[in-house]
């Protein structure tokens, strides 16, 4: 799609003539992204779904569609799309259940709130997907997802995507050649519908309302899918933490590592674990015990945010942190943004530059000492400062001059009180330029300018920058002649 149409497309600002241009034009991706606008007119909504119904899901979620004079049997997607979002009536279920088609079978057993009876209908459905969106279903009562896990009380299903299609047995080649095949990789099925199956108990292991009882006995599978699903389970008994964590695939391990239902015995024996992941995922268990946690700080890389042991520590252990000698003990708790005065202080004057980065962009911290932290650490700590809320815009635009380093740009033109100055400056990195053109402080020549840059995720962002010039003197009806729509100059 042409850049410009796709950000005109979800400009907040765009005139209705040129709307209306759009929606009448509009091809299957631009059908999309219009719909997602809250300005549409009822007859703009019913006009793209007309023409795509995949749209009436997101029309119904912002309420652009409603239930008021839907019939389910002519306008099957629309209910299907109201239904997915709360909006539909219940009766709707009990005409769609019977739909000659599979794929909105499915799309009805993902719905939420379906009556029980319906749920129990589509566990029993002949096609294997469609019970399979039923076992994802949070809503399905717990004694009908034990019945498609055990398969106890139900008939075999009699077809699957992939028996539907292709003569069994078929395997699906992840390379495949057929440039208008649509089925997953590595998709088969020998008769029993192996593939479809699997992905039945994928979801049901995933879906809360699945008894613990029933999913256990895939502790010991050989899929190690879906020991990694069970690994992230909250309500299994002890033993089966324990047969998981034996598992030989450190994606297993990993997984169990950051469940906060495993026992503290069994996170002391996963903290030697050099598995790939599995010391990174247990620093990110909440109920990891702090001295644990102060072993890993050397060996596991903290993201920006806190971590959950980190941000759930007393103020006697933010304190016995923040004084740690080693700076990578220090470094993760000067991630949180709720530190008494005191320590933010000390952690702003640390002269680690890497625990000075991540106390820099604490609310709080005063123009002096965000000063006195540049001049310490330079370039080092000026992304941290960048993202201070506080930092006023002569900093800000000091900083885009003096230390004009990547990730401080792309902070800066984030900032919804960036100034034209500081954003102009931004416009020098790629990354930090996508952001800017999408910046409504960003002056209006500049932003013009942009509609024609190189790289197409910045021009979308400018035809989508509210404060985009349609009218007059800057020149936007020039650059949008060759599109399929006309500017009227509203």
């Amino acid at each position: 799609m042409n850049p410009l149409l796709h950000g005109l497309a979800v400009n907040p600002s765009l005139p209705p003539a040129l709307r209306e241009r759009l929606v009448a034009t509009a091809d299957r991706e631009l059908a999309w992204e219009l719909a997602g606008r809250e300005d549409l007119t009822r007859a703009q909504a019913a006009s793209l779904v007309a023409r795509f119904p995949e749209c009436a899901a997101p029309l119904a979620e912002r309420g652009t569609l409603t239930a008021d004079g839907v019939d389910p049997e002519a306008s099957p997607d629309i209910a299907l799309a109201l239904l997915g979002q709360g909006r539909g009536r219940p009766e709707w279920a009990r005409v769609l259940v019977a739909d000659p088609d599979a794929g909105r079978r499915e799309k009805l057993a993902e719905c939420p709130g379906l009556p029980s009876d319906v749920a129990e209908t589509l566990a029993a459905d002949p096609h294997a997907g469609v019970r399979a969106a039923v076992a994802g279903n949070a809503a399905t009562p717990p004694r009908t997802l034990a019945a498609l896990v055990t398969g106890e009380g139900l008939p075999p299903a009699r077809t699957c995507l992939v028996c539907e299609r292709e003569e069994i047995p078929f395997f699906h080649d992840p390379y495949c050649p057929r440039t208008d095949c649509d089925l997953p990789p590595g998709a088969a099925c020998d008769g029993s519908h192996e593939y479809t199956a699997h992905a039945l108990r994928m979801r049901a292991i995933a879906n809360p309302a699945t008894p613990a009882g029933t999913v256990a006995r895939f502790a010991d599978d050989p899929s190690m899918l879906l020991r990694c699903e069970l690994a992230r389970r909250t309500d299994l008994p002890a033993t089966v933490y324990e047969r998981l964590a034996a598992s030989p695939e450190p994606g297993v391990r990993s997984d169990l590592a950051a469940n906060p239902a495993i026992g503290e015995r069994l996170m002391r024996a996963l903290a030697a674990d050099t598995g790939h992941d599995v010391r990174r995922d247990l620093a990110r268990n909440p109920r990891l015990p702090l001295d644990v946690l102060v072993t890993l700080a050397g060996t596991v890389k903290a993201g920006p945010t806190p971590l959950p042991r980190i941000a759930a520590a007393s103020p006697a252990e933010v304190a016995e942190l923040a004084a740690h000698p080693d700076a990578a003990v220090r470094m993760p708790v000067a991630r949180r943004r709720d530190l008494p005065d005191g320590i933010r202080d000390a952690l702003a004057a640390d002269p680690d530059a890497k625990v000075a980065d991540a106390v820099a962009p604490h609310p709080g911290l005063p123009e002096e000492r965000l000063r006195a932290m540049l001049e310490r650490h330079g370039a080092r700590v000026a992304a941290g400062i960048a993202a201070n809320p506080d930092a006023p815009a002569a900093l800000l635009e000091e900083l885009a001059r003096r230390h004009p380093v990547a990730k401080a740009l792309r902070e800066i033109a984030r900032r919804p009180d960036a100034t034209a100055a500081a954003l102009l400056a931004c416009l020098a990195d790629r990354r930090a330029r996508r952001a800017a053109a999408g910046h409504p402080a960003l002056p209006p020549d500049a932003l013009v300018a942009l509609l024609d840059d190189a790289d197409g995720e910045t021009a979308t962002a400018a035809a989508a920058n509210p404060s985009l010039p349609f009218g007059g003197g800057a020149g936007v009806e020039g650059r949008l002649v060759d599109l399929p729509v006309g500017v009227d100059g509203e």
